[in-house]
């Protein structure tokens, strides 16, 4: 089974280490870290918390001072870096860690080199960031000190439903029955910061399960096909 090979760069300005060990597992259902960068000024005693972290997870740190008050010179120095990478032509995709709008462009270029491009930052993270990202997971959801969130109610959640009838109707056969799997990939294209953490649940099939507004059945006779099928329980009329 073939594989991505990611770059992972990290600001370390705008992350906090308590993220790294599921930033890291989050990671590799993606793909196989090859590069694992983190920036800063590691002169800086504000960046102490993180040196514990990085020969632990072989993260290489890459020194960068502030050459002018109020410059973030650690954007440029990552930006420079994914660029030079990028045209090694060796990675299938990037892992973007950072909170910062700076990044949005190379986000965006490296799409248009036709890779994959992944963000990781808080939920304050501008929306021109997340937007241009194929995905992005907020790290809120990744943190080792935070337990998982409690579920709410989802089934009052208007959006939160109408994005994911939207998707399973456009995944649907003629019967209404859409493969989950496609569902979830249709959903991070229509909305890459997506994730059903973020509303308390570990998986999209028990998020999808907690609304009440789909039907749900594990594998389709008709077809021999096995998976998760699910449908709206919107009135409408299906082939049979």
């Amino acid at each position: 089974m073939t594989q991505q090979h990611l770059s992972v760069l990290i600001d370390a300005d705008n992350s906090q280490p308590a993220i790294i060990e599921g930033l890291l597992d989050e990671i590799a259902q993606y793909g196989v870290a090859s590069v694992k960068r983190i920036y800063g000024d590691w002169t800086s005693t504000q960046l102490r918390s993180w040196k514990p972290h990085l020969l632990e997870h072989g993260i290489q740190p890459i020194q960068q001072f502030g050459y002018t008050t109020g410059k973030n010179a650690t954007d440029s120095a990552m930006i420079i870096d994914a660029m030079d990478l990028l045209y090694t032509g060796k990675f299938d995709g990037f892992c973007i860690v950072s909170s910062d709008s700076d990044f949005t462009r190379l986000a965006s270029r490296i799409r248009e080199s036709g890779l994959v491009a992944y963000g990781f930052g808080e939920r304050k993270t501008p929306k021109p960031f997340v937007s241009a990202c194929d995905k992005f997971i907020y790290t809120e959801n990744l943190r080792s000190d935070r337990r998982m969130r409690e579920a709410i109610d989802v089934t009052k959640e208007k959006k939160l439903i109408a994005l994911l009838t939207s998707a399973v109707d456009d995944a649907a056969d003629d019967s209404g029955w859409a493969n989950l799997g496609q569902v979830g990939q249709l959903v991070a294209n229509k909305q890459p910061d997506f994730d059903p953490r973020s509303y308390g649940y570990k998986k999209l099939g028990e998020l999808i399960r907690a609304t009440g507004a789909f039907e749900i059945k594990e594998d389709d006779p008709l077809t021999n096909t096995r998976g998760i099928f699910i449908r709206s329980k919107r009135k409408r009329r299906y082939r049979k």
